[in-house]
């Protein structure tokens, strides 16, 4: 591979050259990877190395972005799993989710995008999905009346409710009831 298509990689942040070389900015003192989404440094402070070890003997000190230095770094998929604990433990309450979905500092259209890459699904197809099951649970083990089993699963109105049960368990959720011969 020539230094020219070592540079087209960088420029372009080419994630399919990771790992077979990496580049390092003489001015900063950092190696990337060709991946790193940083902006592109002059080409005349730039420096190639076959390996990670290569930049480090050099003198060189990893990316904190892009993280050269860790074999397998996948900060898109590290927030997606953070977003799917926040989801899980907060689906019931419609507030403390907002707050602690906020608290992974990014905005939600990027938290979304990392989410649908990670798991095909979107955060609230998930997050429907959550509370039917709670919903379905409740339905088979108590006798709360159904605008209650609604609130406790975290739906914010019966009306949602009822659409999205329907939607996800092809009945209603008294018919679910009924059927799964609950109390």
């Amino acid at each position: 591979m020539t230094d020219a298509l070592r540079w087209r990689a960088v420029l372009d942040s080419d994630p399919r050259f990771d790992g077979t070389f990496y580049y390092a900015v003489t001015s900063t003192g950092i190696f990337c990877r060709p991946s790193c989404p940083s902006r592109p440094p002059r080409r005349d402070r730039v420096r190639f190395f076959p390996t990670r070890e290569a930049a480090l003997t050099a003198g060189f000190r990893p990316c904190k972005r892009c993280r050269p230095d860790l074999a397998d770094f996948s900060p898109g998929a590290e927030t997606a799993a953070a977003a799917l604990d926040v989801l899980q433990a907060n689906f019931r309450d419609p507030e403390a989710l907002e707050t602690a979905l906020d608290g992974l500092g990014i905005s939600r259209r990027r938290l979304s995008a990392l989410f649908r890459e990670a798991y095909g699904t979107t955060l609230s197809e998930c997050l429907a999905g959550l509370r039917t099951t709670d919903a379905c649970r409740l339905l088979r083990e108590t006798a709360l009346p159904v605008t209650q089993v609604a609130g406790e699963a975290g739906f914010g109105s019966p009306s949602s409710f009822y659409r999205t049960f329907h939607a996800r368990m092809g009945c209603s959720p008294s018919e679910y009831r009924t059927k799964e011969g609950s109390p």
